[in-house]
C-alpha cells in the first residue's frame, strides 16, 4: 500500500510502498477514503526536517543538551550512531481521516466489517492507503455525510473540545482570534451552538469566508473597536485563540476585547506571556486546550480501549468525534466551503509544498484522497524488497533469518550488529504498522517487510527467528518459533509471569528442542569477560554490586504495564540480575528486595535486590529511578580473594590485586555486548554443543525477577527451587 512519509535526515517528504499493517487486539484496519493534512503540526514537522543539522540542533538546544550528556557517558562514536539512527527512522504523517473498515482486530465492541468511520490519532489516522485504528480514536460516519467531511473530525473535535473549556451559552457573544482552518471550524461550531461569533484574522480573504459563515468578522487592524460594536460595549464573553503565531499579539488582543470574568481558551500554538494588568483587572481566566477532549495521551484510554463513563465524563476524544459528524449530518455545520485543495495520495507531497509556502497559492482545507477501486488489500500483505542484500555463504552455513520486531532497539542497536557480522540470509522482518519493517528491510536488506508475524514465524524458507518485540510477546513467538522447527534469539526478558515461564520450561526439557538464545549482551560485552577472566581463579565466594542509574519513566510507559512490559525489575532488571549470575557461575537461592516508596511518582522502580547464589556469594543490584539521567548508568564493583575490579558503564574497567592496578578504557564508544552475543549465537548454530547461555541459568535468572518482585511487595527473603 502507499503511505506517506517524512524522512528527519534528509527533509524529503515521499510516497513509499510499505505493507498493510495487521489490526492488534482493540483495533480495526480502515480502508482510507480521504485525510486531513494539517497546515500546522505537520508543517512544523516537515520544516524542522528541511533544516540542515546546524539549524536542527539551533532550534532544538534541549536534543543537543541531551546528545552532550549522552556523549559524556557512552562515547563520541556512540552518541553520533544513536543520532544518525534517529534521524533515519521514517516519521508518519496525519492524523485526521475517513474510510470503510476492512478487518476487525479481536475484542473490538461497537464496530463492523463494512462500517464508515472517522478515525483520529497521530500514528493511528494516518496518510495511508490502510491504517490501523483503536476503538475509542473512531466515530461511526452517519448516512448522508460524505468521508471528505468526516475526513475533518479529529480537527472539528480539537476545535469543540476548545469551545467547551470556554464554557459558553446559547445567545453569548463569542469571539474566535485567527480564521485558519481550526478558527474557522469553531466559528461554524459557535454558530451551530447558538453564539453570536466575532472573528479577528490578518488574512482579508478569511475575514471574507467568516462572514460569510454568520461571523461578524474584522481585519486586525480595526478588531479592537469592532469587537466593542459588536459586544454593545460590554465585552466578549469568550475570546477562543485559534491564531498559529509566536506572537503575543493573539493573547493581548483576547485581554481587551473580552468582558470582566471571561474565559480565554488558547486552542492554536501562540506566545502566551500575558499582559498582567488586563487580566488582572478582568479577573480573566485564561485556559489551554489539550487537543481533542479527555483521554487524550492516556494509552489506556486510546491504546487500551477502556473508555470513561459518560456519567463521569461526558465529553470524551471519541464522543467528540462522534458529535461533529453527528452535526454535520443535521445540517447545522457545513464545512464543505472549507476544502480547498484534492490531492490524490501520488501526489502528496505537493500538499506539503502548498502548506510550506513552496506554492505561492492560498489554501485552507487540503485534503489527500484515494483510490476506492479494486479489492480490498489483506491485513499483513507484505512489500519485496527488490534491492536485497546478496550473502556471501559457504555450503552448509546457510543461516536464513527473520526477524520480528523493529523499533528503535532493533534498528539503532540489533540490526546494525547483525549486519556488521554478515554470514545470514535476512529473509524476511516484520513490525506492527509495517512502515518500520520496510524501512528496516531496505536498510538491512532483508528480501521481504510484513506486518504479519504468522508470515515470517510459518515460512518455511526461514529457520532462524530473532524477536525483538515487546516482552509480553516473548514466550509466545518463542513457543511459536519452536513448532515450526525455527532455532531462536530472543531479546530479554524470556517470559514476564510464572505461567509463561512454564511453559518454556516444559517447552526446553523436551527432547530435539531448537536452540534458543537470550539477549542477555552484557555477559557477552568484552569489558565483562575480562572482568570474569580475572576473577575466576578465586577460591572464595564474591561479594558484587550492581547499581543501576536507570532513570525516570512516566507512569504510563509500556514498560511498567504488567501485562505488556513486566514492571522494571521483570522487564530490565533480570539484565543485571543475569550479569551477577554469570560473574558468580552459580545460580540463585534466595532473593531478598527493599524499595523507597513510590509517593504516586515511581512504580516499584527504586529497589535494591540481594541475592544469594549457591557457592554463598552475594550480589546486589541497586535499581533507582529517582537519579539524573545525565550521570553514570551502570557500574559493577566485585570484591573476592584479595581482589577488586570495578567496570564503570561498559566503557572503564579496572582491576586491583597485590597493590597491582591495572585499567582498560574505550573512550569513543561504549561496549555492552550486542554483537559479541550475536557471533557466540551464530557459533552455536553453526558447530552445534551447548546453548551459550545454559537454560538451566536463563530460567534461574528469570525466576530471581520474579521472586525480587514478590520480596518487594510482601517484605520477606524468597527462596528459589532448583532449576
Amino acid at each position: 500500500m502507499k503511505q506517506l512519509l517524512q524522512n528527519l535526515r534528509n527533509g524529503k517528504t515521499l510516497v513509499a510502498e510499505v505493507p498493510v499493517p495487521t489490526p492488534r487486539a482493540g483495533m480495526v484496519l480502515v480502508r482510507t477514503a480521504a485525510s486531513l493534512v494539517s497546515s500546522g503540526t505537520e508543517r512544523m514537522l516537515v520544516e524542522f526536517a528541511e533544516k540542515n543539522l546546524l539549524e536542527k540542533a539551533q532550534s532544538r538546544p534541549d536534543l543537543v543538551a541531551q546528545m552532550m550528556d549522552k556523549a559524556r557517558r557512552e562515547g563520541l562514536l556512540t552518541t553520533i550512531e544513536a543520532a544518525f539512527n534517529k534521524l533515519d527512522q521514517p516519521m508518519t504523517l496525519g492524523y485526521s481521516s475517513a474510510g470503510v473498515i476492512t478487518a476487525v482486530g479481536p475484542g473490538v465492541k461497537g464496530f463492523a466489517v463494512g462500517d464508515r468511520v472517522t478515525c483520529a490519532g497521530g500514528g493511528f489516522a494516518v496518510h495511508a492507503e490502510y491504517e490501523v485504528v483503536p476503538q475509542n480514536l473512531m466515530a461511526r460516519v452517519p448516512d448522508g455525510v460524505d468521508l471528505e467531511q468526516a475526513a475533518f473530525a479529529t480537527l472539528g473535535a480539537i476545535a469543540l473540545h476548545g469551545f467547551r473549556l470556554a464554557n459558553v451559552q446559547m445567545g453569548e457573544r463569542v469571539a474566535v482570534i485567527g480564521l485558519g482552518l481550526l478558527g474557522l471550524l469553531t466559528v461554524g461550531l459557535a454558530h451551530a451552538a447558538g453564539c453570536e461569533v466575532f472573528g479577528v484574522d490578518l488574512d482579508p480573504g478569511r475575514v471574507e469566508l467568516a462572514r460569510k459563515l454568520g461571523a461578524h468578522a474584522e481585519l486586525r487592524a480595526q478588531a479592537v473597536e469592532a469587537a466593542q460594536v459588536f459586544s454593545r460595549g460590554r465585552g466578549c464573553d469568550a475570546v477562543l485563540i485559534c491564531a498559529d503565531a509566536a506572537s503575543d499579539d493573539p493573547v493581548e488582543l483576547a485581554g481587551t476585547i473580552a468582558r470582566e470574568r471571561a474565559n480565554v481558551v488558547a486552542v492554536g500554538a501562540v506566545g502566551m506571556h500575558l499582559p498582567r494588568k488586563k487580566y488582572y483587572e478582568k479577573e480573566l481566566a485564561f485556559l489551554i486546550s489539550r487537543s481533542y477532549g479527555p483521554g487524550r495521551y492516556d494509552p489506556e484510554y486510546e491504546e487500551g480501549g477502556h473508555d470513561y463513563p459518560i456519567g463521569y465524563v461526558r465529553w470524551t476524544e471519541g464522543r467528540n468525534l462522534e458529535a461533529f459528524v453527528d452535526l454535520l449530518a443535521s445540517g447545522r455545520l457545513d464545512i464543505r466551503p472549507l476544502i480547498s485543495h484534492r490531492v490524490p495520495i501520488e501526489d502528496a507531497p505537493r500538499a506539503y509544498e502548498l502548506i510550506t509556502g513552496k506554492r505561492d497559492e492560498p489554501f485552507l482545507g487540503v485534503l489527500l484522497t484515494y483510490s476506492q477501486e479494486g479489492a480490498a488489500a489483506q491485513p499483513g500483505e507484505p512489500v519485496h524488497n527488490l534491492r536485497a542484500a546478496a550473502v556471501s555463504l559457504r555450503p552448509g552455513e546457510i543461516i536464513s533469518l527473520g526477524v520480528l520486531g523493529a523499533g528503535n532497539y532493533a534498528s539503532a542497536v540489533f540490526l546494525p550488529a547483525i549486519q556488521k557480522v554478515g554470514g545470514v540470509a535476512p529473509v524476511a522482518i516484520a513490525s506492527a504498522t509495517g512502515v518500520s519493517a520496510q524501512h528496516a528491510a531496505q536498510r538491512f536488506g532483508f528480501g521481504l517487510a510484513t506486518s504479519s508475524e504468522e508470515k515470517v514465524i510459518q515460512d518455511p524458507s526461514i529457520n532462524t527467528l530473532v524477536i525483538l518485540t515487546r516482552h509480553e510477546d516473548h514466550s509466545r513467538q518463542i513457543l511459536a518459533g519452536f513448532k515450526t522447527g525455527k532455532r531462536v534469539f530472543c531479546e530479554k526478558p524470556l517470559a514476564v509471569n510464572a505461567e509463561q515461564l512454564a511453559e518454556l520450561e516444559e517447552a526446553l526439557n523436551q527432547e530435539q528442542v531448537p536452540l534458543l538464545m537470550l539477549g542477555f549482551n552484557r555477559r557477552f560485552a568484552p569489558l565483562a569477560r575480562r572482568m570474569k577472566s580475572f576473577l575466576d581463579s578465586r577460591s572464595e565466594p564474591l561479594f558484587a554490586h550492581y547499581r543501576v542509574n536507570a532513570g525516570f519513566l512516566p507512569l504510563t510507559h509500556w514498560l511498567h504495564d504488567p501485562q505488556k512490559g513486566g514492571g522494571r525489575i521483570i522487564g530490565e532488571g533480570c539484565h543485571f540480575i543475569d550479569f551477577l549470575t554469570f560473574l558468580t557461575g552459580q545460580k540463585p537461592v534466595s532473593v531478598h528486595a527493599e524499595g523507597l516508596p513510590d509517593g504516586g511518582r515511581y512504580r516499584e522502580d527504586n529497589v535494591q535486590i540481594t541475592l544469594r547464589y549457591a557457592d554463598g556469594s552475594l550480589g546486589t543490584v541497586s535499581y533507582v529511578a529517582n537519579g539524573d539521567k545525565a550521570f553514570a548508568k551502570e557500574r559493577v564493583e566485585v570484591f573476592a580473594g584479595g581482589r577488586a575490579a570495578v567496570l564503570d558503564d561498559f566503557r572503564t574497567l579496572e582491576m586491583v590485586q597485590n597493590g597491582r592496578r591495572s585499567v582498560v578504557r574505550s573512550l569513543l564508544s561504549q561496549d555492552k555486548g550486542h554483537r559479541a552475543g550475536w557471533e557466540i549465537f551464530l557459533k552455536a548454530l553453526r558447530e552445534g554443543g551447548a546453548p551459550p547461555i545454559p537454560y538451566d541459568e536463563m530460567i534461574a535468572v528469570t525466576r530471581a525477577s520474579f521472586a525480587a518482585v514478590e520480596s518487594l511487595r510482601q517484605g520477606q527473603i524468597i527462596t528459589l527451587p532448583p532449576a
